[in-house]
């Protein structure tokens, strides 16, 4: 087969700090799906990975959707095509404009417990020295330097506002299909990924595939573990948000709340 495709079938379109990327090691194995990208990268990085929350060219109306299927390694056992980019359940404007693009396809959506992956979230970008603040003084700065960029949303330190889940689960309902969706806890994926693969196998329409390589999680030293006094203040903020999401997903988030 050629190496270009006319639409992707599915989009791992969240959320970061969630097992995203081992997630994605796993898809690559199985020989019937291609990925057009193995790792996330930065907008500035790579721009065909961040396509839907590019306000830049959205706003100049030079829209490409070739960018989307360069470099998708097909084959002759290939039967659907994804890409993995977390930002897009946060990025307001993106779930519409992925089904302007393409309202059949497949979104499968990792969430972690909010305040877990807020900590995560913050961890990276100390390593990575794009934040000097201690976490709980971040958390407590993150209006502030939301105001600062408005009105396109916080990237950076968007500790906090990309962990209210109920929010970006409705706008994804709004414009697809339960169906269309499938949404998997982080700790599902720790705890079973033979069996959290199979059922995304399953949801894409292919075979099963039980030859998976395993692959420990990005694993990023923390320099100290979260306080129980900034759990509980974490939980305090993203309570009401955590029993909305229960009810729109029927789960039980039970083990999201502090000891």
């Amino acid at each position: 087969m050629g190496t270009t495709t006319s639409k992707l079938d599915f989009i791992i379109a969240g959320t970061q700090k969630s097992g995203t990327s081992v997630l994605t090691y796993y898809l690559n194995q199985h020989p019937a799906i291609a990925m057009a990208h193995k790792e996330e990268a930065h907008l500035l990085v790579q721009p065909r990975r961040h396509f839907f929350d590019n306000e830049a060219m959205f706003a100049s109306g030079n829209i490409n959707y070739d960018l989307l299927h360069r470099d998708v390694p097909l084959t002759a056992q290939t039967l659907v095509t994804g890409t993995c980019t977390p930002v897009y359940t946060y990025w307001k404007p993106a779930m519409q404009r992925i089904h302007d693009y393409n309202p059949s396809i497949k979104l499968i959506i990792l969430l972690r417990n909010p305040i877990d992956r807020a900590f995560s979230h913050w961890n990276m970008q100390r390593d990575r020295k794009l934040d000097s603040l201690d976490f709980l003084e971040a958390v407590k700065q993150e209006e502030n330097r939301a105001r600062e960029v408005y009105p396109l949303q916080l990237r950076k330190f968007s500790y906090v506002e990309r962990g209210f889940y109920s929010e970006q689960m409705e706008r994804v309902f709004k414009f697809f299909p339960r169906e269309q969706v499938l949404v998997i806890k982080f700790d599902d994926l720790r705890r079973d990924y033979r069996a959290v693969t199979d059922r995304i196998f399953n949801f894409l329409g292919v075979p099963p595939f039980p030859r998976l390589k395993t692959r420990e999680e990005n694993v990023i030293l923390y320099a100290r573990r979260m306080t129980q006094s900034e759990r509980e203040y974490l939980f305090s903020i993203f309570e009401n948000d955590i029993a909305k999401l229960e009810n729109l997903l029927c789960w039980d988030c039970s083990d999201w709340k502090p000891d």
